[in-house]
């Protein structure tokens, strides 16, 4: 299960902040400066802590100053002093925050990918749908059609806008099956136009697709398509 990214933050620094409160009264700190790296394998336990709670920030990409506010809040946390803020202002507050550097990040992407949706949807015989899907058939089916909530098996190729395959399952010689409630939007709704038998291009803005996140060799704010062959609905 995916943790909301704000969310996630919030529990590793509950988990951080627990194990350093779990160090064993009178345990000797061997780390003599801050620029220094902790020297004792007990130290190193607490130093990794720390660096759990950096590589979740680092999507956040904090200002120095901003590095400062969040260090003093571990400190003051640790020492009971802190201010007591509003658990669900403050999760909602951060979220914004990284979804607005999200969308900052994602907006060149993104400017292709309505570009390129566009010239997908000029395409002879392609259909665009109210979510913005830019669907086209490729071969037509003769069996039924499938649900939003069929489980279906599937051959699938899928391309990012300058042609990259990143996932395929003709590739690896193994159809797909899967739930159609599971996918993403562009799937459900593509696949749910389909017959058995039949072949089709789905052109996915980042909306339907993964968004401003992206996922693994998907960028952010990119705009996907994937041919697919619907073989078949397994119920």
């Amino acid at each position: 299960m995916n943790l909301n990214p704000s969310i996630r933050l919030v529990a590793v620094a509950t988990i951080a902040m627990t194990v350093i409160g779990c160090q064993p009264q009178g345990q000797s700190a061997t780390v003599t400066g801050e620029d220094q790296k902790p020297v004792s394998e007990g130290d190193k336990v607490y130093y990794y802590v720390g660096t759990l709670i950096g590589k979740n920030l680092s999507g956040l990409e904090l200002t120095p100053e901003q590095s400062e506010v969040v260090i003093r809040g571990v400190r003051e946390s640790l020492a009971g002093t802190a201010e007591q803020l509003d658990d669900l202002t403050y999760q909602q507050k951060l979220q914004e925050i990284q979804i607005a550097r999200q969308r900052s990040k994602s907006a060149p992407e993104r400017e292709a990918a309505s570009q390129y949706v566009a010239k997908m949807a000029a395409q002879e015989g392609a259909i665009t749908t109210d979510s913005g899907l830019v669907y086209l058939e490729l071969t037509a089916g003769e069996g039924e059609s499938p649900t939003r909530q069929s489980v279906v098996r599937t051959h699938y190729t899928g391309t990012l806008r300058d042609g990259t395959v990143f996932d395929s399952s003709v590739d690896r010689g193994q159809p797909l099956e899967i739930p159609l409630a599971s996918v993403i939007p562009c799937w459900t709704e593509g696949i749910a136009m389909m017959k058995v038998g039949g072949k089709a291009r789905l052109t996915c803005p980042p909306d339907i697709a993964y968004g401003d996140g992206g996922s693994g060799p998907i960028p952010a704010g990119a705009a996907l398509t994937f041919e697919v062959e619907l073989l078949g609905i397994v119920k």
